[in-house]
């Protein structure tokens, strides 16, 4: 599975349709995001079942403020529809092979629970 270019467009149905997703942020003058493309593309296809997207954030200004992108490269992952990580900063092929195998190993049962005692902890507050 190779990396997709997603746009804001696309953005949610690309979440809603994964089990895993990563998105690399990166804009064509970042240096470290062109050292960071060829190991994020190495390594998508090593995971088949994980989904790979990059967002441009000069083309996606609007998704790139709404992700709170404040320093490219930076990468998320989301687990069913959760982001469950995010990091500024080019990673090797190493450290990014480490978060996938995290990020697969999550108890997304107890995450969905945590989210939920928030949600309801936030509403008793409001």
């Amino acid at each position: 599975m190779a990396t997709t270019d997603i746009t804001a467009e696309e953005f949610q149905k690309t979440l809603e349709d994964n089990d895993i997703l990563l998105v690399d942020f990166w804009a064509d003058w970042c240096g470290p995001c062109k050292q960071f493309a060829p190991i994020y593309e190495q390594v998508s296809e090593e995971h088949p079942d994980v989904t790979f997207a990059k967002v441009d954030t000069e083309a996606e200004q609007e998704l790139a403020a709404a992700a709170s992108i404040t320093s490219i490269p930076t990468l998320m992952a989301f687990r069913e529809k959760v982001l469950v990580f995010s990091q500024p900063g080019a990673l090797n092929a190493e450290q990014l092979n480490e978060v996938i195998t995290a990020v697969k190993g999550l108890d997304m049962e107890e995450i969905h629970r945590q989210i939920a005692e928030e949600q309801a902890e936030g509403q008793q507050q409001g």
